[in-house]
């Protein structure tokens, strides 16, 4: 199974009407792709989980998906609760509208996350937190 890394990131203007951009980046060897999006009202949660489910959208075939993300409530619910929260029809889960799509979508694939701290210098998920920042400024 081909590996392929998907570096997520999600931002909500917090200041005005409450807009959210995402930004996924899909990097595959010496390939890079990037998804980028928004929604008129949003949470910064919604955004982070939103980038990953675009991103993985864009797969046409079955990877095995390291998601990397500065979002710990991402990479927990895909490392650590997704399964139960499917087994339990998503009930009292928040977003449960995108953790359902994720759920879906991720099935073909291989996917675990990996967190890294935000604003720590990493170069792509800098690069992920402007666009979404660019994004949901757009509004």
């Amino acid at each position: 199974m081909k590996k392929i890394e998907i570096f997520t990131d999600g931002s909500c203007n917090l200041h005005s009407d409450r807009s959210g951009g995402y930004c996924a980046i899909l990097r595959y060897r010496d390939s890079k792709k990037i998804v980028k999006g928004g929604e008129k009202s949003s949470t910064n949660n919604r955004m982070e989980l939103k980038a990953v489910i675009e991103g993985l959208k864009t797969l046409k075939e079955s990877y095995e998906v390291t998601i990397i993300s500065d979002s710990k409530y991402v990479v927990d619910g895909i490392n650590l609760y997704i399964e139960r929260w499917a087994d339990k029809d998503f009930k009292k889960v928040k977003n449960r509208d995108l953790w359902r799509e994720y759920f879906d979508i991720k099935s073909g694939h291989r996917v675990k996350a990996q967190w890294v701290k935000s604003h720590s210098g990493h170069v792509i998920n800098e690069q992920c937190d402007r666009i979404a920042k660019e994004e949901a400024l757009k509004g």
